[in-house]
């Protein structure tokens, strides 16, 4: 048995770094990567593909882990970074881009990541687990977002 629980999630802000210095970081996954919290081992597959292996969390009697992989593509002139889930790796499909925007003064930066967890566990615990997982990954992707704003320079 097991449950799938879908995430879907989107962000705007404006950071006081240049267009350069934003694209640099995001376009290098494991600089990127090293403000992702809870990131027990990240691993180029090569090819711009990357394995994620996220902390094991426990709930009750269950170890989680969410494992999955994605091919990176990046366009400096589109100010894109886009990643798209390979399957067959771990137990998650994620795919989200990051749109880079040069404003002169300042970087805007729009954020959006999907992601399909398939976890072994009955299906009766879905409704108990999947607020949980949402609520949990949502928390994860915002501090990687204020991590990332902090490093260039703050909000404007």
């Amino acid at each position: 048995m097991a449950i799938t629980v879908n995430i879907d999630l989107g962000y705007e802000l404006n950071v006081k770094a240049d267009f350069e210095t934003v694209f640099a970081v995001l376009s290098n996954v494991p600089q990127s990567a090293s403000f992702f919290p809870k990131v027990d081992q990240l691993t180029d597959l090569g090819e711009g593909v990357y394995r994620w292996e996220m902390e094991k969390i426990g709930l009750a009697q269950v170890n989680l882990q969410t494992v999955y992989a994605c091919k990176y593509t990046c366009d400096k002139a589109k100010g894109s970074v886009v990643w798209t889930p390979v399957k067959g790796e771990g137990n998650a499909l994620v795919s989200g881009s990051w749109k880079i925007t040069d404003k002169k003064k300042s970087t805007h930066l729009v954020f959006k990541s999907k992601g399909e967890l398939t976890l072994p566990l009955p299906g009766l615990m879905k409704m108990v687990v999947a607020p949980v997982v949402e609520s949990e990954f949502e928390k994860m992707v915002e501090l990687y977002l204020d991590k990332l704003t902090a490093h260039f320079g703050g909000e404007v």
